[in-house]
Parts: structure tokens; sequence; C-alpha cells
């Protein structure tokens, strides 16, 4: 299991090469939740969205001879672009398998970082099966987008940043899908603070991890019907354990909620954040008496919004 220690050798690998983004604060916000609300704005990352973390960790780590190899993943879009972003740098090219219905902005993110797009069908499988096909015809390496310990100590350092700059909170949310920041978030919060609360926060269109948390073992997603495309992977089997072992709970959100959470984040923080960022004021919203009176720090992932198609 990955270690604060390498959380801690990951965020000095990787400093030079990404934000350290900023948090802001939101009296109306505070006001309507009944809590002192510190927002991680990891919108305003490299790339507009956490992902350069975790890549950025596992590239640097990569042989020269690797990175000449060629660099393959599956994406739903942040992580191809901030992963084409990182091997671009290095002077190598990268393959990304996205599913064909990826918001436009993402895909254009991919392709201005110097990454390739492979198109495959919106399902677990044809994005794993289009993967594997890759890999026998180029023999590039693999760099999973949450499956990978690399990957896990990258995300970790967004959570050390948010903890060094607030080290008062009582609480922090944080969204999950495969898993890769959630598992980095508790490791990096409980690390320095053990008796810090984190909850995940999970569309119930998309609700594997909260699911497999019930029944004590990996189940697959019944359904990926949420506007939140950054959440819509399986839990992976690296980060599972460290969140089943750690989190606190996992709040489901929505369709409706988000959208709103969504709104209010543009509304009245004036900053683009993407749905699957916002789940996070979304899951506080949802479930106001548990987090009543704390500090509570919330993750907004990313950025990455499609102007031509706002879920309004």
């Amino acid at each position: 299991m990955v270690t604060l220690k390498e959380i801690e050798l990951a965020h000095d690998r990787i400093r030079s090469f990404i934000h350290r983004t900023p948090i802001l604060t939101n009296k109306s916000l505070n006001e309507l939740s009944g809590a002192s609300l510190y927002f991680k704005c990891e919108n305003f990352q490299k790339g507009g969205a956490f992902k350069i973390r975790g890549a950025t960790n596992t590239v640097e780590q990569l042989t020269q001879a690797e990175i000449e190899k060629g660099v393959v993943t599956t994406s739903s879009g942040n992580h191809g672009a901030a992963l084409s972003m990182a091997v671009t740098r290095r002077g190598g090219g990268t393959k990304v398998v996205m599913p064909n219905n990826t918001p436009k902005i993402k895909i254009n993110n991919v392709e201005r970082n110097g990454g390739e797009v492979v198109w495959c069908e919106p399902e677990q499988s044809s994005r794993e099966s289009v993967l594997a096909d890759l890999v026998e015809q180029t023999g590039a390496i693999v760099v999973h987008p949450y499956n990978d310990e690399r990957i896990v100590a990258g995300q970790g350092t967004c959570a050390k940043e948010l903890m060094e700059d607030e080290p008062n909170l009582d609480m922090i949310i944080c969204p999950v899908s495969g898993g890769g920041l959630l598992s980095g978030t508790l490791l990096a919060a409980k690390g320095m603070k053990p008796e810090i609360m984190v909850y995940g926060a999970e569309p119930s269109e998309a609700d594997d991890a909260y699911r497999s948390l019930q029944k004590g073992e990996i189940v697959a997603n019944e359904t990926i019907e949420t506007i939140c495309d950054g959440l819509r992977a399986q839990i992976g089997t690296i980060p599972f354990p460290i969140i089943q072992k750690y989190v606190d709970g996992i709040i489901t959100v929505t369709e409706t909620e988000i959208i709103e959470a969504m709104k209010m984040v543009w509304e009245r923080m004036k900053i683009i954040a993407e749905p699957s960022s916002v789940i996070t004021l979304g899951a506080l919203l949802k479930s106001k008496d548990k987090f009543s009176g704390k500090k509570v720090g919330l993750i907004l992932s990313g950025g990455n919004v499609d102007l031509n198609q706002l879920p309004w």
C-alpha cells in the first residue's frame, strides 16, 4: 500500500511541473451549508484537472527506453490530456483510448497536449479490449488512469497541499470513480491528521464504489448514465482496499443534485467546474447534518466543461 512518504516523494518529483492550486472560500455557500467550506481548485490545474499529478509522477519514473516505446492509456479525457502533456514533455508519444461519447472539450484537450485519440464504445469492456489490442500491436507502456500505485501517490499530493494550507480541517469530501484520487486523499489526509474524516462523493447513476463497500468486494456499475463523465469508471483493485480500510463513508448524489451544485459553484463562486468535481458540494448539501459546524475541504477535481453542452 502507498505510504505518506511516497506521496511526499511524489510531490517533490512533480512540483515543478504542476500548479499549487488555490483554496477558495464563499460566504454564501458557508451560510447555506452551515459549515466552513474550503474548495481546493484543481479546475485551475495544468490540463484543467488533478490528473496531471498522478500522470507526471508516473511518467517521471519511466525510463527513456520506455518513453520511446510509446505510452497508451484509457481515459474519459482528463487523464489522457495529463498523460499526453507529461509524455510529450519527455519526447514520447501517447495513444489514448476514449469513449466515442466523450465531450469535445476533453478530446481537444488530449490532442492539444500531443495525444492521439483511439475510439472505443462507452463501456468498460470495450475500453479494455481496445487497449489490449493497442498494446499487442505496438508494445507500448500502459499507464492506467487509477489502478497504479504511482498514480495514487501522485493524486495524494492534492490533499497534502490542502492539509498543509488548511491544517485545521475536520473533514474532506472527494469525488470517487476509479478511486485514484480518493485513495490518495485518504492516505495523505489521514497520514497527516489521523482524526480527520474523509468522505467520497459518487453519482447515484454510477455507484459501484458505494455498493462495493456495502458488499465488501468489488461489484460492477449497473449504469453509467451520469453527466459526471469523469466518474463513470469501475473502482480499481489497487484503490479499493485503501478506500475500504480508511474511508468514513461514500455519499451518492443524484443528477438533479449535481446540476444544482454546479449552478451554485458557477453563480456564487464565479468559476467553471465540471459536474465530476461539483459533486462534492452536492454531497455536502445532501448530508448537511453530517457536516454542520465543521471545517470541510472540498476537492474540485476539474473544470473541463463543454460550454455548448451544459446540463441545464
